[in-house]
């Protein structure tokens, strides 16, 4: 049997890496799952993995720590903090935003640049996520708006991303930010169709998405209740931990009923990770099955 032709979409952080990096370590990843969880030892997937962020390099391959444009001491605008506390809001419990109001600010984590209302909703996702949760997912929100709302850019992230689709591509996988630009292809018929480039795509897999908080999916233009969809012919599976800040611990079949949600336990330090998610069951089983 002929293997998988695999697009990877990765997300947040990756600026300091590159594209042989990044192939290198996913493709070492996604090997290790398919051996330990399919009778497929011998299924070496083909995969290509466009570094999308050397988008946001000025003249390098790669940002400088004084080029982080969302990074802890970056200024926020105020349109940022707002979405920011609007991600939050749907995200938090109200005990842990109850916890986070009695706690004195000189005690509380997060960087002092930060609004005291946005501090304390920072931290009361922290009670919940512990380990620094919170400002992951700030950070995160932040790399998704500023996708979203730069729509020059967007395109050519989209643009680099295609140009890695072959006519055999069967598979996408997308990793939190990038499971956001994956799916943004797809919703603009950009790629999955008969006309566009992976018109043989069978399969796409998201991992700890941010697809699930409401403020992404309204700045994505999809209103509250609008369901996510793909293209009959390609199966979804959204791999989460329950564990992981960015998704929220949950799952997106609520938002997107035609899906399969697959909980999985990434361990201990980053249960975001993507090389964790890579190496795990379902995601195995869906490079695997998902040959076109």
């Amino acid at each position: 049997m002929q293997a998988s032709q695999v697009v990877g979409v990765h997300g947040i952080r990756q600026s300091k890496t590159s594209r042989r990096q990044l192939t290198d370590d996913w493709g070492k990843a996604l090997r290790r799952g398919i051996k330990q969880f399919t009778d497929r030892g011998d299924h070496a997937p083909t995969l290509q993995m466009p570094h999308w962020t050397s988008l946001l390099a000025k003249g390098t391959d790669r940002l400088g720590p004084e080029d982080d444009l969302f990074g802890e001491s970056a200024p926020m605008t105020s349109e940022e903090e707002e979405f920011i506390a609007d991600s939050l809001r749907e995200m938090v419990r109200p005990e842990d935003l109850a916890f986070a109001a009695e706690q004195p600010l000189a005690t509380l984590g997060p960087p002092k640049l930060w609004s005291p209302r946005l501090t304390r909703m920072v931290m009361a996702y922290d009670r919940r996520f512990p380990g620094g949760g919170g400002q992951t997912f700030v950070r995160c929100v932040r790399e998704v708006r500023y996708y979203l709302t730069e729509p020059t850019l967007a395109a050519q992230v989209r643009a680099l991303i295609r140009d890695d689709f072959t006519p055999a591509t069967s598979v996408v996988i997308g990793h939190s930010l990038g499971s956001v630009i994956a799916y943004d292809l797809f919703r603009r018929e950009e790629v999955g169709t008969g006309r566009t480039p992976g018109s043989a795509v069978r399969t796409f897999v998201t991992c700890g998405s941010p697809l699930g908080v409401p403020a992404v999916r309204r700045l994505m233009g999809i209103t509250d209740g609008e369901h996510l969809r793909l293209p009959d012919h390609i199966e979804w599976v959204n791999v989460y931990d329950p564990d992981d800040f960015i998704t929220g611990g949950a799952g997106l079949s609520e938002v997107a009923p035609t899906l399969t949600d697959a909980a999985v336990d990434n361990g201990l330090g980053d249960p975001h990770s993507a090389v964790r998610y890579l190496r795990t069951e379902p995601v195995a089983h869906a490079v695997v099955g998902g040959r076109g």
